[in-house]
């Protein structure tokens, strides 16, 4: 109970709560307050990684009353995890790349394949180094390159069926017609 009081029916019940962030009037019903604010936030990193807000709410009544918030706050957490995620995807593609004696533009077009393929979530459930093969292969096809899947298989010892399957995945959800081996040039080996 608080000591406020309900304007539209008088009432003194007025149910606080913190959490929701908002004041209801128990007699009507009435949401007298909502997004109850936050003052003076600030994140401490706990053990895990993630972050904590720590902060205390103010009710816009002026009382003084507030309590404190001290919930795991991830809202930075994700975008620093994709950044992560692009980026050892991109070291990856270019060591492979250069192990597959692949030039820039092709190294480029592959990890532009990877970030479409993280955006779509493409690489959940997958293991890195499975779907950066796989984009490098659908460069390989799509340029003309002579490079073949059991090359890739070779580098990393994984089973072929492996990332043959991956290579379809991505060709399909990505919607990247990959050319038949043979069909242009060999424009991408140095």
């Amino acid at each position: 109970m608080s000591s406020r009081v309900c304007k539209n029916c008088g009432c003194r019940d007025i149910d606080i709560d913190q959490a929701r962030g908002d004041a209801v009037c128990m007699g009507c019903g009435s949401v007298l307050e909502d997004n109850i604010i936050v003052s003076e936030v600030t994140f401490v990193e706990n053990s895990g990684g993630g972050s904590s807000a720590v902060g205390q709410f103010v009710s816009s009544d002026g009382s003084g009353k507030a309590t404190t918030l001290g919930g795991v706050f991830h809202g930075s957490v994700g975008k620093e995890s994709r950044a992560q995620t692009l980026q050892n995807g991109k070291r990856q593609i270019n060591n492979l790349g250069h192990q597959l004696q692949l030039n820039q533009h092709c190294l480029n077009t592959a990890f532009n394949f990877y970030k479409m393929a993280v955006s779509k979530h493409l690489t959940r459930g997958r293991k890195t180094l499975h779907v950066v093969a796989a984009c490098l292969y659908l460069v390989c096809r799509t340029e003309g390159t002579p490079h073949m899947l059991l090359d890739l298989s070779d580098l990393l010892q994984v089973n072929v069926y492996v990332l043959g399957k991956t290579f379809l995945m991505l060709a399909r959800e990505l919607c990247i017609n990959a050319p038949a081996i043979g069909r242009k040039g060999f424009e991408c080996s140095k």
